[in-house]
């Protein structure tokens, strides 16, 4: 083994050691996802007709292209219950992977730690390889349990096996694009914001691509989420095309490690900006919105964009939900009489999904800047512990607010401009704000965390994505009801907003704010941990 690896296999171990809770619980929620539509795809659509009738609506929306993709193969099974998997999920994967890269690369050393290992024998590129190693050992964990998965789930074999080797090899991919920029940035941050900000470049020239008419074009081409899609599982699967993100991480790889050699420890060979020579920051508020404004404004664009998108769909909600299992299925999730509502509905709830994924990430940077060692230097001064702690987690309740909103808003007027209603703006945005309390719930859940055990903050992930499938796929796992009522999502009401929902929300609130008294009375008392 060359000098420059030594201790790879060390720091390879301690990396899945590390991620023993986190890893695992990607791959099996990847799995249990694919498992669960396979079967849920067989309910939706049993027969050509239908699936055939309901891929022709969806190829015919633009906008429904734009966000998933074509189906190559109308009358496939597979191709019809994966369309949101082919590129949405995978640009999902494509951000755990990159994330993980930069989790045990950058931010180790941002953190000290590889510094603090280097003073063994530990080679130059041993932490980027090991990194890598993982990102491949995760990103073939998903794709082998999920191929399983939907072959279980009754769909062929060999599609399974396209699908899931798909998503290996786009997730492999895209650790190495996180490799890449681990050595450009200075800070875990900004290598995570260019990582994302290359997955959302590749996600939209496939989105343009994927519009032309036949497509795709030659854009699609040139985004790796387009070519998963171009695999084509279960609609010719064309093997061939693995190939290219297989190219793409052999080129990537040796440049990652190139560009490790051009730079020290610590540091990035894009330098950073020097901030201000007076500081204009007037307590840990102002601290807090500074070091969180910018990732909130980046999901704020997100939302605006997908709130408009989804509510200009509803005009073709009809087409789109042909067979009358569909919309019986769309119903129960919506919970209204109207398909058109209960579409709206379930989009709401979704976005809802979204801003807790936020709340608990604002809420969690506590736990980053504890870890990290700046909440010790901030509490060195005059801050106070409950004002600091009350400044992160007062952004995460605020920021997931106003997100809802904005989601709300921008839904009614993609949908009040489809269908000439402008009465579906304020529907809407009462629907959205509806959602508020459950992401509190979330947040109240991380902060609590944080105050008891706060290595265990991570884990806060895991009891979201369980709420999440528990309300995906409850039903069709015959899930008993008391467990199902966990779920805070569970009690939020759904459009149309009655006056019955005002005692559920209330219960929310006070569950959030309990959980909140809870945190802050266990971050008073316990020791800072590193």
């Amino acid at each position: 083994m060359p000098e420059t690896l030594a201790g790879t296999g060390t720091l390879l171990r301690l990396g899945l050691r590390r991620d023993r809770w986190l890893l695992p619980g990607w791959v099996v929620g990847f799995a249990v996802v694919a498992y669960s539509t396979a079967r849920a795809g067989a309910e939706l659509y049993p027969d050509v007709r239908s699936r055939v009738e309901a891929a022709d609506a969806l190829n015919a929306t633009a906008s429904m292209v734009a966000m998933f993709g074509r189906i190559y193969d109308p009358a496939s099974l597979g191709a019809l219950s994966l369309i949101k998997y082919t590129a949405f999920m995978t640009a999902i994967l494509a951000v755990l992977m990159a994330m993980l890269v930069i989790r045990h690369t950058r931010a180790d050393e941002e953190s000290g730690r590889l510094e603090l290992l280097g003073g063994g024998r530990l080679g130059r590129d041993a932490p980027l390889a090991a990194a890598l190693i993982i990102g491949l050992i995760g990103s073939l964990g998903v794709g082998l349990l999920s191929a399983a998965g939907l072959a279980a789930g009754g769909l062929p074999a060999e599609g399974s096996l396209a699908f899931g080797l798909g998503w290996a090899a786009t997730g492999m991919a895209f650790s190495a694009v996180a490799g890449v920029a681990a050595q450009l940035t200075a800070g875990s941050r900004g290598a995570n914001g260019l990582s994302v900000g290359v997955i959302a470049v590749t996600y939209g020239l496939r989105a343009v691509g994927d519009l032309s008419e036949p497509g795709p074009s030659f854009l699609s081409w040139l985004s790796p989420i387009g070519w998963n899609q171009q695999i084509r599982a279960f609609a010719g699967d064309y093997w061939w095309v693995l190939v290219l993100p297989v190219l793409l991480s052999a080129v990537l790889i040796p440049a990652a490690f190139t560009l490790r050699s051009r730079r020290d420890l610590g540091a990035g060979l894009r330098a950073e900006r020097p901030g201000p020579a007076v500081g204009s920051l007037s307590g840990v508020w102002a601290l807090a919105v500074r070091l969180q404004y910018k990732v909130w404004l980046a999901w704020a664009i997100a939302f605006v964009v997908f709130g408009v998108v989804v509510g200009s769909l509803i005009g073709n909600v009809a087409e789109l939900l042909s067979s009358a299992s569909a919309q019986d299925l769309i119903k129960l999730l919506g919970g209204a009489p109207a398909v058109r509502d209960a579409f709206l509905a379930a989009e709401i709830s979704i976005m809802g999904l979204l801003a807790a994924a936020y709340a608990v990430s604002a809420a969690n940077h506590l736990r980053a800047e504890e870890a990290a060692g700046h909440a010790e230097a901030l509490l060195a001064t005059t801050a106070t512990r409950a004002r600091w702690a009350g400044s992160h987690f007062g952004f995460a309740l605020a920021g997931s607010a106003v997100l809802m909103g904005l989601a709300g808003v921008s839904i009614g007027i993609g949908a009040a401009l489809t269908v000439q209603d402008s009465g579906l703006v304020g529907r809407s945005t009462v629907a959205a704000l509806a959602q508020i309390p459950a992401a509190w719930v979330l947040a109240g859940l991380a902060l609590a965390v944080f105050g008891w055990l706060p290595r265990l903050a991570a884990g806060v992930w895991v009891l979201l994505l369980a709420f999440v499938a528990l309300g995906e796929f409850g039903v069709l796992w015959d899930a008993p009801d008391w467990l199902m009522d966990l779920s805070p999502f569970r009690h939020s009401p759904l459009l149309p907003v009655t006056p019955d929902a005002v005692p559920a929300l209330a219960w929310l609130t006070v569950v959030a704010l309990l959980l909140a008294v809870l945190g802050y009375a266990g971050w008073r008392r316990r020791d800072l941990a590193a």
